[in-house]
């Protein structure tokens, strides 16, 4: 008998009509090649070998080995390592990402994909509800670093909530299905203005002012942006005003 693990957030599902909803959600078919992070025991995984070309499959959890390879799934290579080591350079052709992310660990595996690869062509995950709503905030109090950066690649929806006794074992918490298909909608440097929003969002209580003056010069940034505009939280801004924010820091040279 398999003894679930805490410290790796296991909560498997196995109802084959919410799977291949996934599935549906994820708009995967024979052409796709797919990268499934957290494999678990494998109904998932089952699911995508009957509808993608290839599946690529990472689990952390070595007493699963036994488990997932008596699936005998040909076009699924099994990967036991922790995907947050991965190099992704190393995957060389466009994929998409189909997986029910383990709660503790789903942002910096968020963060992970969009960041350190420019073949991913979707996300399609499983996470907390909670943490499905601040994915797609517009600007508001969930409004955040994750909901700009999402929404600088994409547009991010959720497409389905999952109640908590769909799990086993069940989790304290109901989760959400959200997609994301990458678009390059802003032709700007990705990683420098991940630090930009970041910074903006350092302190939330505080003004764009107070927040960017930790790396502007404060005289500078009212030269360039005015005093109302630095009045505002970063949680009003639109990802559009950011965008437009960062290329004038750019153009001013102050970066």
């Amino acid at each position: 008998m398999f003894n679930f693990k805490k410290k790796y957030g296991q909560n498997f599902l196995t109802d084959k009509n919410l799977l291949n909803a996934i599935v549906r959600d994820a708009g995967i078919n024979k052409d796709d090649f797919v990268v499934e992070i957290g494999a678990g025991a494998g109904a998932l995984t089952e699911v995508l070998s009957q509808n993608a070309r290839e599946v690529l499959a990472f689990e952390i959890d070595e007493e699963l080995r036994e488990t997932l390879l008596s699936l005998q799934l040909k076009n699924v290579n099994f990967r036991f390592e922790d995907f947050m080591k991965v190099d992704l350079s190393e995957l060389n052709e466009p994929f998409k990402v189909v997986a029910n992310l383990p709660y503790y660990i789903t942002t910096p595996i968020i963060f992970k994909l969009l960041e350190e690869t420019d073949k991913l062509l979707s996300l399609t995950i499983m996470v907390q509800k909670e943490v499905a709503e601040r994915m797609v905030a517009k600007p508001s109090g969930d409004y955040g670093l994750l909901s700009v950066m999402l929404a600088f690649y994409g547009e991010a929806k959720i497409t389905r909530i999952v109640k908590r006794n769909m799990f086993h074992p069940e989790p304290n918490v109901d989760s959400a299905v959200v997609t994301l298909e990458i678009q390059k909608k802003f032709d700007v440097d990705k990683k420098m203005f991940y630090n930009f929003v970041k910074t903006a969002f350092s302190m939330r209580r505080k003004t764009l002012l107070n927040n960017l003056s930790t790396i502007y010069e404060k005289e500078k940034l009212k030269r360039v942006f005015g005093e109302e505009f630095l009045k505002r939280r970063a949680e009003t801004l639109t990802i559009e005003e950011f965008v437009e924010a960062y290329k004038k820091i750019n153009q001013h040279k102050m970066i």
